[in-house]
């Protein structure tokens, strides 16, 4: 697996990158599945976004908005929010406050606490 985001062909990655999240959920809801792994959401608005039960780990979201995204049941580990927006957003409580700090501060990579 690459440690650099990727922009992959899949339609459901796709759907978040052109900005259509409700039809993202409406297919997520449908039982259609996505491993967004190792995305680069890079400048996204992702706000709005069902991300419970996603594998989102090594995604990319520097300067992305994750404004009030409920991220309790995603899988992140590995990915990078810095500059983005977070406003309101949860993270899974296995990331101390201090690693989302440094990942949207420094940009780096948000480690599990385990």
């Amino acid at each position: 697996m690459s440690s650099q985001p990727q922009i992959k062909k899949d339609k459901m990655y796709q759907l978040l990158r052109e900005g259509k999240i409700k039809e993202f959920n409406e297919c997520k809801a449908e039982g259609q599945k996505c491993d967004l792994s190792q995305c680069d959401f890079r400048a996204v608005d992702l706000t709005g976004m069902d991300a419970s039960g996603l594998n989102m780990s090594g995604c990319y979201f520097r300067l992305a908005d994750l404004r009030g995204i409920d991220f309790t049941r995603t899988r992140l580990d590995g990915a990078s929010i810095h500059d983005a927006k977070v406003s309101g957003a949860y993270f899974p409580k296995e990331f101390s406050s201090d690693e989302i700090t440094m990942s949207l501060v420094r940009g780096t990579r948000m480690r599990l606490n385990c």
